[in-house]
């Protein structure tokens, strides 16, 4: 039995999604059902549960074997989560996380340090997939680029290997089936390219057949229209942290990693647009 985090969110749905394709033993957790989309499979449960509740997620642990680990990130909870599967006899976690560091000047990065140290600490088995940017980032850009022609962004010419959650998903489930073979490893995940956001302009330009502008801030600028627009401070200011980063050329690498554990090459930037083109009027 397969236990996915994070079903409602856009790796964790996706995974599930896959594996109640394949008709594997998977069990869903959610805090609120009523936001589980439909997945066809009869081996798919859905498990009640919260991350800040530990005889929840006792109760959905029983029976598992392997953990797909998808969450925000926050610390606490992660721990919560791998404190809950060494108690139940959980043989295999997967982590889906990001760059890493305890040093690190973004808190999520520090976090993600925290979260990682823990699970080394376990003992349990386990696999990370360490994720460049999503795709799906971009979609909050869409109402700028509806209402205004543009967007504006503080990431500079930096270059970032974007990864599309969806092939996320696909690789967190070819690793989840068959997790002998990857216990103690760490993968890079990451889309078949580099891009900036001026691509990202130039290319939904041509997609829309109108002008996208792609309009320069500094991360303090940015950050400020961030809480502007309602994004809470925490992540406004991590948010404006890693687009400085970015424009340093801290996201600027490339893995073949998901097409070697999935056998698919991941998607690129056009087919994401292509797929979402409609959210961006």
């Amino acid at each position: 039995m397969i236990l996915v985090t994070g079903a409602t969110g856009k790796v964790g749905s996706e995974a599930v999604r896959l594996l109640a394709a394949r008709q594997e033993p998977t069990r869903a957790l959610v805090r609120d059902p009523s936001r589980m989309p439909h997945a066809d499979g009869d081996a798919l449960e859905v498990a009640v549960g919260d991350f800040d509740r530990p005889d929840t997620l006792d109760a959905a642990m029983r029976g598992v074997d392997t953990v797909l680990l998808v969450s925000p990130a926050v610390p606490a909870q992660e721990i919560a989560v791998i404190d809950s599967a060494v108690r139940n006899g959980v043989t295999h976690i997967v982590k889906v996380t990001s760059k890493a560091s305890a040093d690190s000047p973004v808190d999520r990065r520090r976090g993600q340090a925290r979260i990682e140290a823990h699970l080394e600490a376990s003992g349990t088995a386990h696999t990370l997939l360490r994720s460049n940017a999503y795709l799906q980032n971009l979609l909050a850009l869409a109402p700028g680029v509806t209402r205004s022609g543009g967007f504006l962004m503080s990431a500079g010419d930096g270059r970032i290997g974007m990864i599309d959650a969806r092939d996320v998903a696909a690789t967190a489930v070819a690793v989840a089936t068959a997790p002998g073979g990857h216990a103690g490893r760490a993968y890079c995940l990451t889309g078949p390219e580099l891009i900036t956001y001026t691509e990202i302009a130039e290319e939904l330009s041509t997609m829309l057949g109108r002008p996208v502008e792609y309009r320069r801030t500094t991360p303090d600028e940015h950050r400020a229209a961030m809480l502007a627009a309602g994004v809470p401070e925490p992540v406004a200011t991590s948010n404006a942290q890693a687009f400085g980063l970015i424009a340093e050329g801290d996201a600027a690498w490339v893995s073949p990693d998901v097409e070697t554990l999935t056998g698919k090459p991941p998607r690129d930037l056009r087919t994401f647009l292509r797929d979402h083109l409609a959210a961006f009027g």
